[in-house]
């Protein structure tokens, strides 16, 4: 297994190098053929990895030591077990989609080779992440991540808003990082050590008070790349990079490194109660605000950009309420679906010629149907429809919340199952249904997608349908929980809950609400069309409110962003151009002062030099008597 963990993400770096390095001269539109031959064996390789894995094998392999100073050491190393393998198959698989798809949508950009390098590297750098064996090495590809989240983001830089976008997720993911670098300094620290098992082995050595530090601070890392309040606002800025860097980095994979990272740290978090609850309520009021917020948006990408937060708004509250397996269930679950979401987005963009805005939509139902149906399977499943991916994993988080005693999270969690719903299908309803509402030069020529990007859409809605089956059957005790149960078991709460009268009861009634969120959409968007904007009117501010999003950016740029650029201001003008300039430039007009009075005895007259010198050795003599005598 050795030398298959090792290819799965040196095939990306290699494919990225070769690509990067002969891509614009020699490659061309050719260059997707390395790159999706690369990530295709990857996804093979973890396919292999994951049914090793299913069978008892796991792996812990030091390839070389890379940092030694004293007591610090830090080695390149590798671990697998079976949160990687579940990992793994994430990643792969929806990055393999992406890079088939993307053949088709990116056909004919100028920057056809710079993408293809360009995800293959965030593959070998996602890829490390998780393979990654200690904190340091988690650290180092957590930020090459959000490195290749920049370059996706403002790849087409030349739009000012697209340039803006990724320095935006830049900075913002920068204030989360840095609290994760102090948490793993104070790992190091406390307990001398950062490879995993070290780590997780003193765990239960730490105080409460350190236990809960240290857990806080990895945890701002984690608010900043899965986009939980109040780092949230990059996100949705973020779906200014093309259609395929949303589904690949922003809904299935990047975003998904901070649950992963606080699952992989299950040990310490278990030592802190108030850690744990702190991550429970982020999670818990960032499902609900975001959500509010995308049952407005009309722009098809901000909608699932807002929903992807508040899903990962989920996934952080089964963290916090202790139900691991619950949380990790949702990531796999969530990965397929809004995978398959934004890339239904990105052939409905496609087919309308660039067109975002759902109000310009409509009746686009019999003109693509592939994109039609698949985007359907993808919303039942985000709404949590029974018997689909996302009605599993989302009622297992919903279960653990409420078997755990947090019924308060339970019920703001089921209020969000009713507004994702809604969103859910309020967008369907206004993308393919009803009378078309664009232009009609535009609407003649809409198409369906070509078979390299309806392909991907099929496979990836084959998992939404049966994956829920396949692992979350039996509720409570499915193949999902058997697998991760010797990850999670230190961490998981006294006390098994095993499938019985409650949890059909809970599933019922979370159900019940998916549906009647569908059918309210339905209701307005479809049998009473005018009732929407009608109901806007009335809610007036309210209603202004959440399309401009809280005014959460207008307020960071009140007390954070304006205060610091006119603080800035003043240090260049008094500090730099005044202070620093000002020395500077002081020196060199001290040397032009100097140089106007001496240059008037520089007249290149011998006679004159020579009458210099008479004058000198006069003034000489003449101080020679007077102070000897």
């Amino acid at each position: 297994m050795k030398a298959a963990v090792l290819l799965i993400p040196l095939l990306p770096l290699l494919s990225f190098a070769f690509t990067g390095l002969l891509g614009r001269r020699y490659l061309k539109e050719r260059s997707h053929y390395v790159s999706v031959a690369a990530v295709g064996i990857s996804w093979l390789l973890s396919m292999y990895v994951l049914v090793e894995v299913e069978r008892g094998q796991t792996l812990s392999w030091q390839l070389y030591s890379w940092i030694a100073v004293g007591r610090f050491s830090v080695d390149i190393g590798f671990l697998v077990d079976q949160l990687t393998a579940v990992m793994l198959l994430v990643v792969s698989t929806v990055g393999f989609m992406v890079h088939v798809y993307s053949i088709g949508y990116m056909h004919g950009d100028k920057g056809y080779y710079r993408f293809f390098a360009y995800i293959n590297l965030f593959m070998f750098s996602m890829f490390m992440l998780v393979l990654a064996n200690n904190f340091l090495l988690l650290y180092v590809f957590w930020e090459a991540v959000g490195l290749c989240s920049y370059l996706l983001i403002a790849f087409w830089f030349p739009k000012r808003s697209a340039a803006n976008a990724g320095m935006k997720a830049f900075l913002v993911n920068r204030v989360g990082d840095f609290g994760f670098s102090l948490g793993i300094m104070l790992i190091f620290i406390t307990l001398g050590t950062l490879s995993y098992s070290g780590v997780f082995a003193s765990a239960s050595t730490l105080s409460g008070g350190m236990a809960t530090a240290i857990c806080l601070l990895l945890f701002t890392g984690a608010v900043g790349k899965s986009a939980q309040f109040p780092l949230h606002v990059w996100l949705p800025d973020a779906m200014e990079g093309p259609t395929p860097v949303s589904s690949l980095i922003h809904a299935a994979t990047m975003v998904n490194a901070g649950v992963y990272m606080v699952a992989r740290s299950n040990p310490l978090f278990a030592q802190s109660h108030t850690a744990m609850m702190v991550v429970a309520i982020i999670g818990t009021f960032t499902a609900i605000f975001a959500a509010t917020i995308a049952m407005v948006q009309n722009d098809i990408k901000k909608v699932l950009a807002y929903s992807t937060i508040s899903q990962l708004g989920y996934m952080f509250l089964a963290l916090g309420v202790g139900a691991w397996t619950a949380a990790i269930f949702h990531l796999l679950a969530h990965g397929f679906f809004k995978g398959l979401l934004f890339l239904c987005s990105g052939s409905v963009i496609h087919a309308l010629g660039g067109e975002q805005d759902m109000r310009k939509m409509g009746g686009l139902k019999r003109k693509t149907k592939i994109t039609y149906w698949t985007f359907v399977i993808g919303a039942l499943a985000l709404s949590g429809f029974p018997g689909l991916s996302g009605f599993f994993s989302k009622d297992a988080v919903l279960t653990g919340a409420f078997a755990e005693g947090y019924w308060y999270f339970w019920i703001v969690a089921l209020i969000t199952v009713l507004l994702t719903a809604f969103y859910s299908f309020r967008l369907i309803f206004m993308t393919f249904h009803g009378e078309p509402r664009t232009d009609p030069k535009v609407f003649a020529h809409a198409h369906e997608s070509p078979r390299v990007m309806t392909v991907p859409l099929i496979l990836l809605a084959i998992p939404t349908v049966i994956g829920g089956l396949m692992l979350g059957i039996p509720p409570e005790n499915g193949h999902i929980d058997r697998l991760l149960h010797h990850i999670f078991e230190a961490a998981i709460p006294a006390g098994e809950h095993v499938f019985g009268p409650l949890t059909l009861s809970l599933m019922i009634i979370s159900a019940l609400v998916g549906i009647a969120g569908i059918l309210l959409a339905w209701h307005l968007y479809e049998r009473c069309p005018w009732l929407p904007n009608a109901a806007c009117k009335r809610a007036g501010r309210l209603y202004t409110l959440l399309l401009n999003k809280y005014y959460i950016d207008e307020i960071y740029a009140a007390v954070i962003i304006n205060p610091l650029r006119g603080f800035c201001g003043w240090l260049w003008r008094f500090v730099d151009a005044g202070v620093i300039d000002g020395a500077v430039n002081g020196a060199g007009w001290l040397a032009m002062g100097a140089g106007r009075l001496l240059r008037p005895i520089q007249s290149g007259k011998v006679q004159g030099y020579l009458f210099s010198m008479f004058l000198g050795l006069l003034a000489l003599m003449v101080a020679y008597l007077l102070f000897n005598i």
